[in-house]
């Protein structure tokens, strides 16, 4: 498959989700016609708003500081959890000792690890990260113990018997299988570290995207706060599919001979 084919079967594929999308902006015009705009701005206004958004001064550097603490916090967690998951699926030691305290972290509400972080870290960014950290790690950790933990064993064995490394095992049985649980989880990762982000800038005034909205919210300007968030939702999706997906795409290219024809992921 050229890589010609392969980005414009790619593309081809988000008309499912653009008909998804298109269905969303219909209940959202059908809101708006029944509770106005005070209420709930509709798309064309959000989307002026947008426009007011982008062209103003401070927009980049509202969108660059929310964007490399979300990514910093994406990366830290993703990295982390997956580390961590991993060495759990492979010791049933360390899953014992590490799947109770994941558990534990899980179910600490996000808004109390941003008061803590606040206490710990001050009004920085490194809050915001910090909350992300701790928010989304457990995401990534149950992906990377699920795919390493429910690999086909009986394939690592008959690996073995030919003569297979522990690398090059983990490389062609372990990882292929790894992987497919890896990427949905990543994939609430990203989502995870753009909602908690702004969040924690929100109520930590950190400036960002969560400061600008604290902003709007201070003035009631409804439109400017449906814009945000719409502006934030674009760019999970963004980093969703633009950098996700095709790199999804990439490392699973085997499981596209597997398909029949027409049928895409």
């Amino acid at each position: 498959m050229t890589r010609a084919s392969w980005l414009g079967r790619y593309i081809w594929s988000g008309w499912a989700g653009a008909t998804g999308l298109l269905c969303l902006f219909a209940a959202w015009q059908t809101g708006h016609e029944v509770y106005g705009s005070f209420v709930l701005p509709s798309p064309l206004e959000t989307l002026s708003a947008i426009g007011d958004i982008i062209r103003a001064p401070g927009f980049a550097s509202a969108t660059g500081e929310t964007a490399a603490r979300a990514a910093l916090g994406f990366c830290l967690a993703a990295g982390l959890g997956t580390l961590a998951g991993s060495v759990a699926g492979f010791s049933f030691a360390a899953m014992r000792l590490l799947k109770p305290v994941v558990a534990v972290v899980l179910s600490v509400p996000p808004i109390s690890w941003i008061v803590l972080t606040l206490i710990w870290f001050g009004a920085t960014g490194g809050s915001a990260v910090a909350t992300v950290v701790v928010a989304a790690l457990p995401i990534s950790f149950a992906g990377a113990l699920e795919g390493v933990a429910t690999r086909d064993r009986s394939l690592d064995a008959m690996a073995r018997v030919f003569g297979a490394g522990p690398f090059r095992r983990f490389r062609t049985v372990t990882l292929p299988h790894l992987l497919s649980y890896l990427f949905p989880a990543w994939t609430t990762t990203v989502g995870t570290a753009w909602k908690v982000t702004v969040m924690a800038e929100l109520l930590s005034n950190t400036g960002g995207i969560g400061g600008e909205i604290a902003t709007a919210r201070a003035l009631f300007d409804i439109a400017q706060v449906t814009a945000w968030t719409a502006l934030v939702v674009l760019f999970a999706l963004a980093t969703d599919y633009l950098v996700l997906h095709p790199l999804r795409e990439g490392l699973e290219r085997w499981r596209s001979a597997g398909l029949p024809s027409g049928v895409k992921r």
